[in-house]
């Protein structure tokens, strides 16, 4: 099955809150949301949104 969202497992983003380069760690689909939502290594606790993250460039 092909995934539709943005980011892969261990791939560099940054932060569009604060700056900060970070790791995906893991993502899940929230099937009542309709969107992704993703773990960081650095902050195992705290998930984010696609539209909270960019790629790196």
């Amino acid at each position: 099955m092909k995934h539709k969202n943005k980011f892969q497992d261990d791939e560099k983003v940054i932060l569009k809150a604060t700056g900060e380069m970070v790791t995906i760690n893991k993502f899940t689909y929230v099937a009542n949301m309709k969107r992704y939502s993703y773990t960081i290594k650095e902050r195992p606790q705290t998930f984010y949104f696609e539209e909270e993250i960019t790629p790196v460039k």
